[in-house]
């Protein structure tokens, strides 16, 4: 389980989120709210709830399920995310996101069932998730094994990245380099990608939208996350041509949506309302979960329903 602080919510708080989760007739902004409330929370019945949602008839939620719980670093929800990741039934989408979580969850265990995907599944953007968290469990245990102290500090973000930044040494040109390099390895650029984000200045922000022109679908969706998390309103433009190009891939698309909501100037917002009407629902449905969080956000009222945090225990 990750560290850092958890939050206590009352048996009866826990079972309402837990039905709201799963309610197919609740809006999908108030199962999204449920979710993301479901992710602070720790414990049997959170995880379970999380775990049936990964089966959801609605991709979107069901990857947003399943990226949650390897956020939550929960080693219980290991058996459930083999399931998802092995059953081609699967939108890729879902099946990315659990092979993601297996990465972020980083048990060596997980080796032997990433590798057996990385060679078996047809989806690319899955294949190349499983190479990603392959190479993460690896280096983290190189760590282990020689009993070093990581020289990668947490992420500012608070998020568990699919991939250790870049050496703090490197130069945002260096980095800009490595990212926009077709030839380089797929961990390679996922570093640079995180390296510049923690950087964040004028020259890092311009690389990484620069990379929203990459042949890899998978990297072009983790760099419209990052400009989500950097909310700087130099992205919009670049944002609003990926979630108008209707032949660019919906993970990609849904990523744009959500950076699109966070940065949330007028453009934005007039765009999220246009496409939360897009035919394909990983999009649409983005789009209409973007915009409720915007309305929480701009009314002063938290997204999530707030908890009391829970004493640390020594």
């Amino acid at each position: 389980m990750a560290g850092g602080s958890s939050f206590y919510a009352s048996p009866e708080t826990e079972k309402f989120l837990c039905e709201r989760l799963l309610d197919q007739d609740q809006p999908i902004s108030e199962r999204f709210r449920a979710l993301f409330s479901l992710r602070n929370l720790r414990g049997s019945g959170p995880r379970e709830a999380l775990v049936r949602a990964t089966r959801d008839c609605s991709n979107l939620l069901a990857h947003e399920a399943a990226f949650a719980l390897g956020q939550m670093q929960d080693a219980d929800a290991i058996p459930a995310l083999e399931g998802v990741l092995e059953d081609l039934s699967l939108h890729p989408i879902v099946r990315h996101e659990a092979a993601e979580a297996l990465g972020a969850i980083g048990l060596k265990s997980n080796i032997p069932i990433l590798e057996k995907s990385l060679v078996s599944d047809p989806a690319q953007e899955v294949r190349e998730t499983c190479e990603l968290a392959l190479r993460r469990i690896k280096e983290q245990k190189d760590i282990d094994d020689n009993n070093q102290i990581s020289s990668v500090s947490a992420s500012p973000f608070l998020s568990v990245d699919p991939a250790m930044p870049a050496c703090s040494s490197s130069s945002v040109d260096q980095l800009r380099e490595v990212l926009l390099n077709e030839e380089k390895g797929m961990y390679e650029r996922y570093g640079a990608l995180f390296a510049l984000r923690n950087d964040g200045g004028d020259g890092a922000i311009s690389a990484i939208i620069d990379s929203l022109g990459a042949k890899s679908a998978l990297l072009r969706h983790e760099v419209a996350y990052v400009l989500g998390q950097l909310q700087d309103k130099a992205a919009s433009a670049a944002l609003s041509e990926v979630l108008r190009n209707i032949n660019e891939h919906p993970m990609v698309r849904h990523e744009a949506a959500e950076a699109l909501g966070s940065i949330a100037d007028s453009q934005s917002v007039s765009l999220l309302e246009e496409f939360a009407k897009d035919p394909e629902p990983i999009v649409s449905q983005s789009c209409e979960v973007a915009l409720s969080m915007l309305e929480f956000e701009r009314s002063g009222k938290s997204f999530e329903y707030l908890f009391m945090q829970a004493p640390q225990v020594q």
